[in-house]
C-alpha cells in the first residue's frame, strides 16, 4: 500500500475482535491529515478505546492497515511508539510526585535533563499545578490527575498525540485552557486524535469529526458540515424595521416555499418565520434575497442545531 505523505494518520477496513465472534472495530477507515486535530466520537462501546489503542500499538489490529505518519503499523510498531504520545484513561506513577512524573517522562523518552527541567517548570505553570508539584499523584483529585496526564505528555516531542477523554474531571475554566494549548501545538504541526463524550468540546477544538457506532464509522466531516447534514430541525426568525408590503410578502414567501430544506413558514407584518432543515444554508439564502430586495433587517433569532442533535440522530440514540 502507498500511503499519502500528508497523510498523519491512514487507517484503512480496520478490523479488531477480541473473540472472534464480534467485531469491536469493522472495517474501520479515515484519515488525518498533518497538523490536524481529529475528533473520534461515539456511544460508550462504539469502538473509539479500541481504535485509538490499536493505533498506539497496544494492541495488535485483526485486519486491515494502519500508517502513522507513514509508518506500517504491522512493520515498524517500535517506530510509531517513538513518535507519538499518548494520553489514555488509565492513570500511572501514582506512587511518587507530580514533580517526578515529569522527570520519569522525560526519563523514559530520553529527554535531556536541562530540556525536561526547562519543559517541566512551564508546564506545571501552565497547568495550574505549582501547589501540587512535591504531592504524591495518589493524593491528587482526578481532575488534578487528569490534568497532570495530560501535561507531562508534552515533556516530550511527537508527531502524533492521542487523546482519550483527556478533560474527565476538570472544571470548565481549565477545560478550555488545556483545549486552548491543544490547539496552539497543532497550529505549530502537532497532529492530534481526540476522543470525548463532552461533544461542545469536539465542537470547540476539531477540524473533523468522524462518528463510529458498532465500530464502523457512520458519519465524518466538518462540524459545520455534520450539522448541516444531520442536524435536526431548526428555526430562523427575521425581523423586519419596517411592516412587509402585500407584494413584498408574496415574493419572500415565494422564495421561502421554493427553498429546499424548509418545513414551515410564515411571513407576517415585519417578521418571518421559517422551520426546517440545513438551516445556516436557509438563513444566507435569506439574507441575500432580503438584502437583494433593499429591506432593512432589525433582528435575526437563529436556533441552530448543535453537535448533540446530530449525534443523536446519526447513531439514533
Amino acid at each position: 500500500m502507498t500511503t499519502d505523505s500528508q497523510k498523519a494518520v491512514e487507517v484503512r477496513n480496520l478490523v479488531k475482535t477480541y473473540d472472534g465472534k464480534k467485531n469491536a472495530v469493522d472495517d474501520l477507515s479515515f484519515s488525518v491529515e498533518k497538523g490536524e486535530i481529529y475528533g473520534l466520537l461515539g456511544k460508550n462501546g462504539a469502538g473509539k478505546s479500541t481504535t485509538i489503542k490499536v493505533l498506539t500499538t497496544l494492541i495488535p489490529p485483526s485486519a486491515g492497515t494502519v500508517h502513522v505518519s507513514g509508518l506500517d503499523l504491522r512493520k515498524k510498531p517500535n517506530s510509531i511508539r517513538k513518535i507519538v504520545g499518548v494520553v489514555q484513561q488509565e492513570e500511572a506513577f501514582d506512587f511518587t510526585t507530580v514533580e517526578n512524573n515529569f522527570k520519569i517522562y522525560g526519563m523514559l523518552w530520553e529527554v535531556p535533563k536541562a530540556v525536561v527541567k526547562e519543559r517541566m517548570d512551564q508546564l506545571i505553570e501552565l497547568f495550574n499545578l505549582s501547589e501540587l508539584r512535591r504531592k504524591r499523584v495518589f493524593e491528587l483529585s482526578g481532575g488534578q490527575k487528569k490534568r497532570l496526564q495530560v501535561a507531562r505528555e508534552f515533556i516530550h516531542d511527537m508527531d502524533v498525540l492521542f487523546l482519550d477523554e483527556p478533560t474527565v474531571g476538570m472544571d470548565p475554566i481549565m477545560r478550555r485552557k488545556v483545549l486552548d494549548f491543544v490547539k496552539e501545538k497543532a497550529k505549530g504541526g502537532l497532529t492530534v486524535m481526540f476522543t470525548t463524550q463532552i461533544l461542545e468540546e469536539a465542537d470547540y477544538i476539531c477540524d473533523r469529526i468522524g462518528i463510529i457506532d458498532n465500530g464502523k464509522l457512520v458519519a465524518e466531516g466538518t462540524s459545520r458540515q455534520l450539522k448541516d447534514q444531520f442536524g435536526s430541525v431548526k428555526k430562523l426568525e427575521i425581523t423586519m424595521h419596517n411592516v412587509l408590503e402585500d407584494a413584498e410578502k408574496n415574493d419572500v414567501s415565494d422564495f421561502i416555499r421554493n427553498a429546499d430544506g424548509v418545513t414551515d413558514f410564515q411571513v407576517r407584518g415585519r417578521s418571518i418565520w421559517i422551520v426546517g432543515n440545513n438551516m445556516s444554508r436557509i438563513l444566507n439564502l435569506m439574507i441575500k434575497k432580503i438584502t437583494s430586495m433593499s429591506i432593512e433587517i432589525d433582528q435575526i433569532i437563529f436556533d441552530a442545531p448543535s453537535l448533540d442533535d446530530v449525534f443523536l440522530e446519526v447513531v439514533k440514540r
